[in-house]
């Protein structure tokens, strides 16, 4: 009521000036009173600010987003000074035409739009920060006009955006300071925008408004209800747009053959003859490197299982550093690379000189990777890593690849599916794989053919002389234990890798293996166990031992999901080593005999969409009593049977056909409107009640305040 009072008094002493007094009239529509102030030079100092204050973070938030993630150049920070004196100038100069001034932010405009061509055609990846980076070239020419209040607007809009396209690069909690200073500044924004749309002046702090208890209690109940929305919100898969983010640059060597690991964790990296990214044969900054056979001990930075030779009679312990993020459509086994042969102590890629080079499409960063039909139903899954340190020459995927997009011109894929850089890849490179992964159906892979071919014999079943019979045998022992026969390799190969979980533990302080010595044999016979890779081994020759096609799988478990970022954290230490199974014209399945690893490495499920919102509950129900937590559960039950309740219903309906389901919905749509109806009836009854309990007097007023509000 005090706004409009003001609004009155400021329309009657603008009536008094005016120099050909008429008629009067009453207060004009709101609509009108906005028009005539659109039109007007925007007078508060305090909204142009805070404007420029929304825009200043936006721009840091693309900064800090995008620094280690994906090239970028600090340059950018010099729009804030330069966006800050444009504003300043526009302020100066809000009342002239500025004739001049915009016909050179015209011809700015277009400089910069040739400069975003230029920079596209040069980087046809990932196009987020190239369009930021224009976005904020032409907030600093835009700050150079800013004489209204939709001028302002305009800014606001572009400060949104950058804090928009900085969430999607964000990999990191540093963008959630940015996030919650740029809320504050928007609600008062907010706030001088709509009284200047009044037409009330809003000069200093006091034309907010409201004190700051009560901007306080505002700000507060608008991120408990944004984080109560962001909890509660499905997560749905994402990458709809065939556009995925790529960056950094991996040169190829004229030679680049896809035969050689870099890994600096070994002595000799990749080729027996061939020494590590370094060439001086140490292992990494402060550690030194693994030999590719015999005892020793395992480098601290590098996992010991990407590389052309896996040894595994080695000890220790990796320190825990980030490797990569992943954003994935859903958690899996980020694989690396499998091996073929067994020598008794390690694995080998036998086949390394069979690697084939691939090209990338000339118009964009896109490989084909080959890959054989599979019968099974089988679902699309798209990932994005991005390495946090220096990496390997070898692309961690969630296997099997359909299409990488990879910064490169070539790429070498081995014969058990590996995919192979040029160079290793440095800190901040990104690529996307878009995966075709087969479920994991146990009536269809019970089925399967038990027919090998001939390859499939000679390089999966592979095993040295001398244990071969006990190992063997012992394979039968514990097949024979199940409460039913086992005839399927699936069911055997399912059976034994839970058994190994059961019956057999981790060893943390193992012996060297000797000379002569099988890892297999000692596990089973002389230690009861090993390290965690040797389960993996274990089972890979086990199944051998049966005439089951298998071989060594190494890559990364998910890590540990972010769920502020949605990206997954991987560490070095999340490395470890699985067992693949072929079933004819299904292909490869994954199976993990490690204690306290789930017997199904995670991959292709679909996902939860409520991931947050469950973590959310695993948390209260671990900070509130019991009882507290028991009725939460029972209250969300019940929500749960309601919906349940409601889905079934609408699903039988559906069955019956879409004349029911229509009929249904316009029925239960006539029962709101009656309702809604009816409660403002019931509104209106008790008003009119209580207008007739008030003398005649205040009732004629009440009545007034009614009809002016």
């Amino acid at each position: 009521m005090l706004q409009r009072l003001q609004l009155a008094k400021q329309l009657f002493q603008k009536r008094q000036s005016d120099p050909k007094p008429g008629r009067l009239p009453l207060l004009p529509s709101r609509q009108s009173a906005l028009t005539k102030t659109d039109r007007l030079p925007e007078e508060s100092w305090l909204l142009r600010v805070l404007v420029q204050g929304l825009v200043t973070v936006g721009i840091c938030a693309m900064t800090v987003a995008a620094a280690g993630v994906t090239e970028t150049s600090n340059l950018n920070l010099l729009a804030i000074p330069l966006s800050a004196a444009g504003a300043y100038w526009s302020w100066r100069s809000r009342r002239r035409r500025n004739i001049a001034a915009k016909f050179g932010i015209a011809l700015g405009m277009l400089v910069a739009l040739g400069l975003f061509f230029a920079q596209l055609l040069n980087a046809p990846g990932d196009t987020r920060v190239v369009l930021a980076q224009l976005l904020i070239q032409l907030q600093v020419l835009h700050s150079f006009d800013l004489p209204r209040r939709k001028d302002l607007g305009y800014s606001m809009m572009i400060g949104l955006v950058l804090l928009g396209v900085a969430a999607t690069i964000s990999q990191t909690l540093a963008f959630g300071p940015l996030l919650l200073l740029f809320l504050m500044l928007a609600l008062p924004v907010l706030m001088l925008d709509y009284r200047s749309r009044l037409g009330l002046l809003s000069q200093g702090w006091r034309g907010l408004g409201g004190t700051p208890k009560q901007f306080g209690s505002v700000l507060l109940v608008t991120l408990l209800l944004g984080l109560v929305i962001f909890a509660a919100l499905p997560r749905l898969p994402g990458y709809q747009l065939r556009t995925f983010p790529v960056s950094g640059s991996v040169d190829a060597n004229d030679d680049f053959d896809g035969t050689r690991i870099f890994n600096p964790g070994y002595i000799s990296g990749g080729n027996g003859n061939q020494t590590g990214d370094n060439g001086q044969g140490n292992g990494g900054e402060g550690s030194g490197g693994s030999p590719e056979v015999g005892p020793g001990r395992v480098n601290t930075d590098f996992y010991y299982g990407f590389n052309q030779r896996m040894n595994q009679n080695l000890r220790g312990e990796m320190i825990p550093k980030v490797v990569m993020r992943v954003r994935s459509q859903t958690e899996g086994f980020w694989r690396v690379m499998a091996f073929d042969q067994y020598d008794g102590q390690g694995w080998a890629v036998s086949r390394n000189d069979s690697t084939t080079t691939i090209p990338r499409s000339p118009i964009s960063y896109q490989f084909l990777p080959r890959r054989l039909p599979r019968l099974g139903p089988a679902r699309e899954v798209v990932q994005t890593y991005t390495m946090v340190n220096d990496f390997l020459n070898l692309l961690p995927v969630m296997y099997e690849p359909k299409e990488v997009y990879f910064p490169s011109e070539e790429l070498a894929v081995d014969p058990e599916g590996a995919i192979r850089a040029p160079a290793p890849m440095a800190e901040g490179t990104t690529y996307t794989v878009v995966s075709v992964v087969t479920a994991r159906r146990p009536d269809l892979l019970n089925e399967a053919s038990t027919d090998y071919s001939d390859v499939m014999k000679s390089a999966y079943l592979q095993l040295p002389e001398g244990p071969q019979a006990r190992i063997r045998a012992e394979a039968e022992r514990l097949l024979a234990t199940a409460p039913e026969p086992i005839t399927t390799a699936f069911g055997k190969a399912e059976f034994l890798a839970q058994t190994l979980k059961e019956n057999y533990s981790i060893q943390e302080d193992l012996p060297f293996f000797d000379e002569n010595e099988d890892l297999v044999e000692a596990f089973l016979f002389r230690y009861q166990g090993g390290t965690p890779d040797h389960f993996a081994t274990t089972l890979t020759v086990m199944l051998r031992s049966l005439g089951i096609p298998a071989r060594l799988a190494a890559g990364f478990g998910p890590g540990e999901f972010n769920p502020f970022t949605g990206f997954y954290t991987v560490r070095n230490t999340d490395a470890y080593a699985v067992t693949e199974v072929f079933f004819p014209q299904y292909g490869w399945f994954t199976f993990d005999p490690i204690p306290g690893h789930l017997a199904q490495p995670p991959g292709g499920e679909d996902p939860n969409p409520f991931s947050v919102l469950r973590q959310v509950w695993d948390w209260l129900a671990n900070a509130t009593p019991a009882p507290v937590a028991n009725a939460l559960e029972q209250g969300l039950r019940a929500i749960a049977w309601v919906i349940y309740t409601l889905v079934g219903l609408f699903t039988r309906f559906s069955g019956r056909g879409w004349l029911q389901v229509l009929w249904v919905v316009g029925l239960l749509t006539g029962f709101g409107f009656l309702g809604w109806l009816g409660w403002h009836g019931v509104k209106l009854w008790r008003r009119r009640r209580w207008l007739g309990q008030l003398a005649p007097m205040e009732k004629l007023y009440q009545q007034m305040l009614q009809r002016l509000a």
